[in-house]
């Protein structure tokens, strides 16, 4: 038997205590701004759909795993698990966002759209962009309850058919996934710089959040260890973490380099303006952006020796997971404000906003046992070996 992890007063108290220094600090950076009230919508929507996203990719993280039918994932899946259960309240500040809609996006100020937008007008308006948010958050939120309900059920018996149910809703949660994860993409953050597309938008924002996940199960799982949990969480398992970690800020960096080759070789100059916007006004935060997100992990996690130690894996992952906020930053931000902009505001909801996710992690997590102990691979997560 695995005991329970406990949310003690004492983490309670330590999220409390980050939450009311978020909000503090938020609501200065509010009242500092109300003239500016472009950059205050924005900020909700980076830390609405940047933690939403985080939760959707560790609801991902297990279904794909489920559906390979692994043995591995399962001593740290509760994990992932308990942190999709945030995408029902982190709906909440995606709900926000229709609220400040004029202040982020150009084409919702129907009255002043240019032939382009126009063009655009029957999929990109206020009342259909409205109904596919409230769609994203609903369709999603039934998936992660509906999974995490079948899950549960498997601590009190070790009947296959629960198994194979769950199965099916990993069949169908991928089905969904795969089309709304693009479309959500593209609806939130691609609109935003609504003269310019890329056909690979959608599948960069999925792996920039994807990793981001990877990175917040380490980080996680570190804390749990130092608490005295998930002790049963091996260097097998670590490895396998690292491996997530390096190879898909790798593929990070591929769409990163190929989102912009797409539209040199086809010589499409006018589709270069998004990169002029982010080199020319937010020159550090572009370059910082691939360094932090490529070069910091592929240097740190190169050596199969770092990827099977927690120490160098937490220090990878937190810069990943510092490195993939940018990155959402830098692709909401110039089109929303128009220029770069750091303090108080943005340092204060994002942390409220992380601390709601913890506390909403913390108290999921302790509602379950650590491990799935009948699922019907959970025994052969201890009795593999990577690859040396």
């Amino acid at each position: 038997m695995y005991k329970s992890f406990e949310f003690t007063k004492k983490i309670k108290s330590f999220l409390i205590a980050m939450l009311v220094i978020g909000a503090v600090l938020a609501a200065a950076g509010i009242a500092m701004n109300l003239d500016h009230t472009h950059r205050i919508w924005a900020n909700v929507l980076l830390n609405g759909f940047f933690f939403t996203a985080i939760a959707m990719s560790a609801a991902f993280f297990v279904i794909v795993h489920v559906l390979g039918e692994s043995g591995w994932h399962t001593a740290v899946q509760r994990i992932p698990e308990a942190m999709s259960l945030y995408v029902p309240v982190g709906g909440v500040f995606m709900l926000l966002v229709l609220v400040g809609m004029h202040d982020i996006y150009h084409w919702s100020h129907t009255e002043h759209l240019d032939e382009v937008l126009q063009g655009k007008a029957p999929y990109l308006n206020p009342l259909f962009f409205s109904i596919r948010t409230v769609a994203y958050i609903v369709i999603w939120s039934l998936l992660v309850l509906w999974f995490r309900k079948t899950s549960l059920k498997t601590d009190s018996t070790d009947d296959i058919k629960l198994f194979n149910k769950q199965r099916t809703i990993a069949g169908i949660f991928i089905v969904i996934f795969a089309v709304t994860s693009s479309t959500s993409a593209w609806d939130w953050i691609m609109s935003i710089d609504a003269h310019w597309f890329s056909t690979l938008f959608g599948w960069y924002m999925f792996v920039s959040t994807f990793v981001a996940a990877v990175a917040v199960i380490i980080v996680l799982l570190f804390i749990l260890r130092r608490m005295g949990y998930m002790e049963h969480v091996n260097d097998e398992h670590l490895h396998d973490l690292g491996k997530y970690l390096f190879g898909f800020s790798i593929f990070w960096a591929y769409l990163w380099v190929s989102q912009y080759l797409l539209i040199w070789y086809s010589n499409i100059p006018e589709e270069t303006v998004y990169y002029v916007k982010r080199i020319q006004d937010f020159e550090t935060v572009f370059y910082a952006n691939v360094i932090i997100n490529f070069l910091a992990p592929f240097l740190i996690l190169m050596a199969r020796g770092t990827k099977r130690k927690l120490n160098w894996l937490i220090a990878a992952a937190v810069i990943v997971f510092i490195g993939h906020w940018i990155d959402m930053y830098l692709a909401i931000m110039p089109g929303a404000t128009g220029h770069a902009e750091f303090g108080i505001l943005e340092i204060g909801m994002t942390v409220f906003v992380l601390a709601v996710f913890l506390f909403v992690f913390f108290s999921r997590f302790a509602k379950a046992p650590v491990v799935p102990e009948n699922h019907p691979y959970f025994k052969e997560s201890f009795d593999y070996d990577n690859i040396r």
